[in-house]
């Protein structure tokens, strides 16, 4: 019997993830890889964020999902170009997906690739992508205990962004609690608590990430609620 061990497929993984940060840069493409829970709004998180960028940015989508195009049609109606992944039964995207993805893409077209990667707090954790910046999701309905369950994705996090927050007045969610866990972690990113659908803190998301964006690539500003 052989084994294979687990660090040797991250090792090969990153190795791979490396050659797609490359040509993203070789691309002028800012990637931002999107993680979180099913359900978690990311795929309407994306929807606002691509409602917000106007002019000032030509946006591309990966989209993953174990099945099924439901995230990559509602995206796709944007007007964007949108490549879906089905991974068949694995719980997250890796780097060789992406580096196929991105070859069907019209990167040098982009200047923004948004990654929507598989529901999961778990097996999404471990593997990078080339992404310059990873922004893990929380909503509130899933409660405010699983950065002490799910560690490793929150610690991974770039920033951590609490969404659903117009629905904090009917579950018994602590975002202090949060940041306080966040904290603990080690983590020294932002804490962004917000609603896509109601626009309520999205301008906070839309400076941070101004922020990081190089030069150029303004994230730009939406008081509009995504549809």
């Amino acid at each position: 019997m052989k084994i294979v061990a687990a660090k040797k497929i991250l090792k090969a993984n990153d190795q791979l993830a490396s050659e797609n940060h490359a040509r993203f840069e070789q691309a002028g493409v800012f990637a931002i890889n999107i993680l979180g829970s099913p359900g978690c709004g990311k795929t309407t998180l994306i929807e606002s964020l691509l409602a917000s960028l106007g002019t000032t940015q030509r946006p591309a989508v990966i989209e993953g999902d174990l099945a099924g195009t439901v995230d990559a049609d509602r995206l796709s109606a944007r007007g964007v170009p949108v490549l879906q992944i089905n991974t068949e039964g694995a719980c997250h995207l890796d780097a060789n997906m992406v580096a196929a993805a991105i070859r069907e893409l019209p990167l040098d077209e982009a200047s923004l690739l948004l990654i929507e990667n598989v529901g999961n707090l778990v097996c999404t954790a471990g593997f990078y992508l080339g992404e310059h910046l990873r922004l893990v999701l929380l909503s509130v309905p899933e409660g405010d205990d699983k950065l002490v369950k799910y560690p490793t994705i929150f610690q991974s996090a770039d920033a951590l962004v609490v969404t659903k927050h117009d629905l904090a007045p009917h579950f018994d969610f602590r975002l202090e609690r949060v940041r306080e866990d966040f904290r603990k972690l080690g983590n020294e990113g932002p804490v962004l608590a917000l609603s896509a659908r109601t626009g309520e803190g999205m301008d906070a998301l839309f400076d941070w990430l101004n922020g990081r964006l190089p030069v150029g690539h303004g994230a730009g500003k939406s008081h509009s609620p995504s549809e």
